[in-house]
């Protein structure tokens, strides 16, 4: 009859927080097996110490290299692994004799743990099971007194060897960050955090849970004496006051959301949210944004933009860090016009305003039928709310004339009917009732659907204002490509 083999894990450090279940199994166990560098001093065992009985069989596993070079012909990589088969089958031995074998692991087994090597060569051949231990974030959050999130927002878990500008751009696009394996990485990290502009929020924690913990701000580290056994954590914006500094005169951020779609809010976008002491917008555009605690909303109606943009000016020249939000990107047919044209009065001039660009909805629509804005291109917008109707007409006719496609925002609204049909007419003067259409409505959204149709068929009363429309030029082409229709206006113009 085969032994047992017990992943435990022993927590962040602290004995105390060892569980009830991995302090009976170390108790009972045949063999207690631990790893170590060459130095020989095992966390692992120190920990476990308090728990253990005389006459326990010790198995010591003692890696061939941490970070030195090696001569091994496999490099690095292939010194770790003899060393993981070899160290697999002096526990293989045990378990075969009949023995229990207690396999120590520092914080849980399974998460960036020597022991999942164990595992993965020995669960196939005898029983394993795993004790979950208390995490290094875990403690570290504990140790900071901070929680790390809460509702809806994200945590991630990132390892300090990654590149500098993949560490970079996954703390901008998070809302809270745990940052494990430093060390000589930790040169590496703080960059990341600077670059990404979480340096401020963050905090170092080394050894938490033990008597030789400390905490203090990540910027204060000393990088010549960084330990293994130290995290970077950065709390959510909910929880870190750093995350939303106070200004003597606040300011305002423009922003787009993109067209609809989450994924298409960019992380320059999502971060400056995150920061934000007030967001205002259009409602439905709002209702896009999942407000922290403490973070102060203000929804308006779609038709009071110099209004929205005093009230903006007015509350960052208190002293409030504002995002003013817009779908898709704001500088096209959206807020950053209104803003900036309200800031250049006198009353705000000292009020810094910046405009973060999203992505447009003519790019959007454009991408699920593959490239009709490929060569020159318009943008025309048919409310005639802000400008007469004959102004729009004259550059629908004009652009018409010049024969460039043409993404055309506002089609239509329950007041506005007429527009769509005009359109079309002026249109069909210039160009072949066969030229091909893009009918994109709620694009990234969840009732979406686009359709690709001829001029001469277009029918009005189809068009919603959830709906954008490209009009392709002479040159504008409806081919079939993997199963599916697809539309390019080709880089080339004849002549």
């Amino acid at each position: 009859m085969t032994g047992k083999l017990w992943g435990i894990g022993l927590g962040p450090g602290d004995p105390e927080l060892v569980t009830v279940k991995a302090a009976r199994i170390i108790a009972e166990a045949d063999v207690i097996a631990f790893h170590s560098a060459r130095h020989g001093r095992s966390i692992s065992r120190a920990v476990a110490a308090p728990y253990m009985r005389d006459g326990q069989i010790e198995e010591h596993l003692v890696y061939p290299v941490t970070i030195e070079t090696v001569d091994h012909p496999g490099g690095y990589q292939g010194a770790i692994d003899d060393f993981y088969l070899e160290a697999s089958e002096t526990l293989a031995a045990h378990l075969a004799a009949g023995r229990s074998v207690a396999l120590l692991a520092a914080g849980d087994p399974l998460f960036y743990s020597s022991y999942m090597h164990m595992h993965k060569r020995l669960c196939d051949r005898f029983d394993a099971e795993v004790i979950p231990g208390v995490t290094s974030i875990s403690a570290a959050s504990a140790a900071l007194g901070v929680p790390l999130v809460e509702r809806d927002e994200v945590l991630t878990i990132l390892p300090g060897t990654l590149p500098a500008e993949e560490l970079t751009r996954r703390l901008r696009e998070t809302d809270s960050a745990a940052i494990l394996k430093l060390g000589r990485t930790f040169p590496t990290v703080r960059k990341a955090l600077a670059d990404s502009g979480r340096l401020a929020e963050a905090s170092y924690v080394e050894r938490a849970s033990t008597d030789r913990q400390r905490v203090i701000a990540a910027a204060d580290v000393d990088e010549t004496e960084v330990p293994y056994f130290s995290i970077a954590i950065v709390p959510s914006p909910s929880n870190n006051p750093a995350a939303a500094p106070a200004t003597e005169t606040g300011s305002v951020t423009v922003v787009g959301l993109g067209p609809g779609d989450d994924a298409w809010t960019t992380p320059e976008v999502r971060d400056e949210l995150a920061r934000a002491s007030d967001v205002v917008g259009y409602t439905t555009y709002v209702n896009r944004v999942s407000a922290r605690p403490g973070q102060k909303v203000h929804a308006s109606d779609n038709k009071v933009e110099s209004e929205r943009a005093a009230m903006a000016l007015d509350l960052a020249k208190r002293g409030s860090r504002v995002v003013v939000v817009s779908s898709g990107d704001p500088g096209v047919f959206a807020m950053a016009a209104a803003v900036v044209e309200v800031a250049a009065e006198e009353q705000w001039r000292d009020v810094p305003v910046r405009v973060l660009p999203g992505l447009t909805a003519a790019h959007a629509v454009a991408s699920r039928v593959g490239a009709p804005l490929g060569h020159d291109y318009a943008m025309i917008s048919l409310s005639d709310r802000l400008k007469p109707w004959d102004v729009v007409s004259r550059r629908i006719s004009a652009v018409a004339a010049a024969d460039m496609a043409i993404a055309v925002y506002n089609p239509a609204s329950k007041s506005r009917t007429w527009q769509v049909g005009a359109m079309k007419d002026l249109l069909l003067e210039h160009r072949s009732p066969d030229t091909p259409v893009v009918v994109g409505r709620d694009v990234a959204g969840p009732e979406e659907s686009v359709r690709i149709v001829p001029l001469g068929d277009l029918d009005p009363s189809e068009v919603d204002m959830r709906t954008l429309l490209i009009v392709g030029s002479s040159q504008t082409t409806v081919v079939e490509s993997g199963g599916e229709r697809k539309v390019f206006t080709p880089r080339r113009y004849p002549g």
